[in-house]
C-alpha cells in the first residue's frame, strides 16, 4: 500500500469511517490508517447520543444535518448498532430553567425539529423515576442512541464496499505535505491526508487550537424501563460561562440491553485514563440528585475517554492553511459521533471540489488565525454544553 491514493485517512474512529465513507462514495481512492482498529479511541469511550445541539446556529446546523444523514441510513444499520430513537428529555429543574426549555423549543422549530414542552405532571409520567418537584422538559422524538464502535465498523465497512483500503494496526509517525510516514520507515502518499485523529490530532499539528478533555462514564447492570430516554439537565445553563477546569452534568442513557450509561465529567489537563474517583463522585452524585434511584443500581464498569475540545465548541473541518495538502476533521468534544457524518460529508465536499449541503464556513481551520495555540494560558475555554 506504499503507492499514491487520492485520500489518506488517519484515525479509524467514528469521524475517521465516515469521512472515508463519504470519500469512497465520490470515487476517491481512499485509505485509512489506524494505530489500533476501527472504532476505538473517542469513538469507544463515547455515549452514542444522535442529537440536535443549539449553542450556536453553526452547531445546530451540523448535527441537524448528522441527524438527517442518520435518518437517512437507519434502516441498514445493523442489528449490532443498536440503533433507536429514544429521544431526548432536556430536564428542566425550576421556572427559569422551563424559559430555556420555550427558547430551545423556537430554535428548534425554526430548524424543522419536532419538540414537545412537558409539564411536570407529564414528566413525572414519561420518566417516573426522576424526583418529584421538576419543573418540565422539552422531549425532542428525532434524538436517538446508538454504539458507537458498531456503528464505526459498519461506515467502514460501507466505505471498503467502495474500494476503500484499511491499513492497522499501523501507527502514523508524521503527516505533511502529501506524505505520510509509518512507524516501520515506509511512506504513502496522497493528494489529500485527513487527520481525523480526535484528540491525538496535535501529535502531527501541535499548533492546533485544540485541548484534551477527559470524561468518565459508568454503566450499570440490565435494569429495563427504568429510564426510557436520554436524560440531559439544562442546569449548565446556571454556569455556561464558568472556566473551571473540571465539571459535572446529569446525563443519562438507556441502552437496548438494557443498561444504564451514566455521565458526564468534563476535566482539562488530564493525561492519562486513570478514574478520578473524587470527579466520579460528584457525577454519580449529581446523577442521583436527578434519579434519586440510579444509586441501588449495580454498576458493572467505568471508564474514561478524551475528548478534542475547541475554543469556540465548534470542530475542525477543511483544508489546514499552511499546508495544501492537510485537511482536519476532529476537535468535536462531545459530539463527534452526532456529528460524524456531516463531518464526513463536508470533508468529500472540499476535497471533490463541490458545494457542500450546509455551509463549510463556520467550521473551518482558518478561522482562528495564526494567534490560538494550544496552550493553556493562550487559549479560553468555556463550559462545555454536553458531552
Amino acid at each position: 500500500m506504499t503507492g499514491n491514493h487520492d485520500v489518506i485517512v488517519i484515525g479509524a474512529g467514528i469521524v475517521g469511517a465516515a469521512c472515508a465513507r463519504a470519500c469512497a462514495a465520490r470515487g476517491l481512492q481512499t485509505l485509512v490508517v489506524d494505530a489500533a482498529g476501527v472504532g476505538g479511541g473517542a469513538t469507544a469511550a463515547g455515549m452514542g447520543h444522535i442529537v440536535a445541539m443549539d449553542d450556536s446556529p453553526a452547531q445546530l446546523a451540523l448535527t441537524r444535518r448528522s441527524q438527517q444523514l442518520w435518518s437517512a441510513i437507519a434502516a441498514e444499520l445493523p442489528t449490532e448498532v443498536e440503533f433507536e430513537r429514544r429521544g431526548t428529555l432536556w430536564v428542566a429543574a425550576d421556572e427559569e430553567e422551563m424559559q430555556e426549555v420555550l427558547r430551545k423549543q423556537t430554535v428548534y422549530a425554526a430548524a424543522g425539529l419536532e419538540t414537545e414542552v412537558l409539564d411536570a405532571r407529564s414528566l413525572a409520567e414519561a420518566e417516573p423515576n426522576l424526583r418529584p418537584g421538576l419543573a418540565g422538559a422539552l422531549r425532542v422524538p428525532s434524538d436517538a442512541v446508538l454504539y458507537p464502535p458498531a456503528a464505526a465498523s459498519f461506515l467502514l465497512r460501507q466505505a471498503m464496499d467502495l474500494d476503500a483500503k484499511l491499513l492497522a494496526p499501523q501507527r502514523v509517525v508524521a503527516a505533511a505535505n502529501g506524505q505520510v510516514s509509518l512507524d516501520d520507515g515506509s511512506r504513502l502518499y496522497a493528494r489529500r491526508i485527513v487527520n481525523a485523529c480526535g484528540a491525538e490530532a496535535t501529535r502531527f499539528l501541535p499548533e492546533l487550537p485544540i485541548r484534551k478533555r477527559r470524561g468518565h462514564l459508568l454503566i450499570t447492570d440490565r435494569y429495563p424501563g427504568f429510564v426510557h430516554h436520554q436524560l440531559v439537565e439544562l442546569g449548565y445553563l446556571k454556569s455556561a460561562h464558568s472556566v473551571a477546569a473540571d465539571s459535572t452534568a446529569f446525563n443519562v442513557q438507556p441502552r437496548q440491553t438494557g443498561q444504564i450509561l451514566i455521565g458526564s465529567s468534563r476535566e482539562f489537563d488530564a493525561e492519562d485514563s486513570t478514574i478520578n474517583h473524587a470527579l466520579l463522585g460528584a457525577m454519580l452524585r449529581r446523577a442521583e440528585s436527578y434519579l434519586p434511584g440510579i444509586g441501588r443500581l449495580r454498576a458493572i464498569r467505568v471508564w474514561t475517554g478524551f475528548r478534542a475540545a475547541t475554543p469556540d465548541k465548534l470542530p475542525l473541518i477543511g483544508p489546514w492553511p499552511e499546508d495544501a495538502s492537510l485537511c482536519l476533521a476532529t476537535g468535536h468534544e462531545g459530539l463527534g459521533i452526532t456529528t460524524s457524518l456531516a463531518t464526513g460529508e463536508l470533508v468529500a465536499a472540499e476535497i471533490a471540489g463541490v458545494r457542500p449541503e450546509i455551509a463549510a464556513e463556520p467550521y473551518l481551520p482558518a478561522r482562528f488565525g495564526d494567534g490560538i495555540r494550544t496552550d493553556s494560558e493562550s487559549m479560553l475555554f468555556g463550559e462545555a454544553a454536553y458531552d
